[in-house]
């Protein structure tokens, strides 16, 4: 009976999106993940910075085996899970000088199919540095992508085999996370601690960037993904996540978790914000309200 009780209150606790496990860890202990995605059925998807090479989690794992392997590239910035495709887009950075002050790499948009692993595309982006950084999928299917060092967002569109520029403004130098909320594109900037609206992102003709006002200064904002109409955020300058609702480009900023370690990356998937803590290489569940 005791055992029949257990599974009862176990099977509870996942139809009501209570977290069951507390993080993830990469079984390469020092890989210091970057990014992650969460596929459709929980799956966690984690790119390494030591190196370039992914790493997969099934729901309830505790650590993340090796699923990609783009070595001898440097190392892995972006990655997201895009069930309806069934691929799993990632950053490959094939090389980073970081002795520029805005950093000049090198990166390629790189997608695999989400199971199995299997290499589908391979863009490098345009201009002779750059940095592939994160991407987002957004209403009209196509791909965003935020290229740091050049204050681009570029699209690809489904089936394309190049980019097109939605935006190239200097208030986005550093442009980093970036997700579709309410069907407006939003863009952080980590060097400047900004947060940007492009008007009309998914048109032929999208507008400037247009500054989103924050209730304070963002410290190194980072990853963003947005779910139910509620945008969350990383900063990995301050160890904050938090919970981001915009009206008339004024951002309200509900704090979910402080005292975390370098928060980088993060995803919502259910009731439970994944969130990176890259320094300490691994994952963690925070609860969303």
């Amino acid at each position: 009976m005791k055992t029949i009780a257990v599974a009862i209150i176990a099977l509870l606790a996942a139809s009501s999106g209570a977290i069951a496990q507390t993080s993830v860890s990469p079984s390469e202990a020092e890989s210091r993940p970057e990014s992650m995605a969460v596929g459709p059925d929980g799956t966690l998807y984690l790119g390494s910075q030591k190196d370039a090479r992914i790493y997969r989690a099934a729901p309830g794992q505790a650590v993340a085996q090796q699923f990609i392997d783009m070595r001898p590239s440097a190392f892995v910035l972006g990655v997201l899970a895009d069930g309806p495709s069934n691929t799993l887009w990632a950053c490959e950075m094939v090389s980073m000088n970081r002795g520029s002050p805005l950093l000049k790499g090198k990166g390629i948009l790189r997608s695999f199919d989400l199971k199995t692993g299997a290499p589908k595309v391979n863009i490098p982006l345009p201009e002779e540095t750059n940095i592939c950084n994160d991407f987002v999928v957004g209403p009209d299917k196509a791909l965003y992508v935020a290229d740091t060092s050049n204050a681009k967002i570029l699209r690809l569109r489904p089936g394309a085999a190049s980019f097109e520029i939605v935006s190239h403004n200097s208030a986005l130098y550093g442009a980093d996370g970036l997700t579709f909320l309410d069907g407006q594109l939003y863009v952080n900037t980590v060097w400047a601690g900004g947060l940007y609206r492009i008007p009309d992102a998914t048109s032929a003709k999208p507008g400037n960037p247009v500054q989103v006002h924050t209730p304070r200064v963002l410290k190194s904002p980072d990853g963003m993904r947005a779910q139910g109409g509620v945008m969350y955020l990383a900063e990995s300058g301050n160890g904050t996540v938090s919970a981001v609702t915009v009206k008339d480009d004024v951002a309200t900023l509900k704090t979910l978790r402080t005292g975390l370690e370098g928060p980088c990356a993060l995803e919502p998937h259910g009731k439970t914000l994944w969130v990176v803590e890259r320094p300490a290489s691994r994952v963690t569940a925070v609860p969303i309200p």
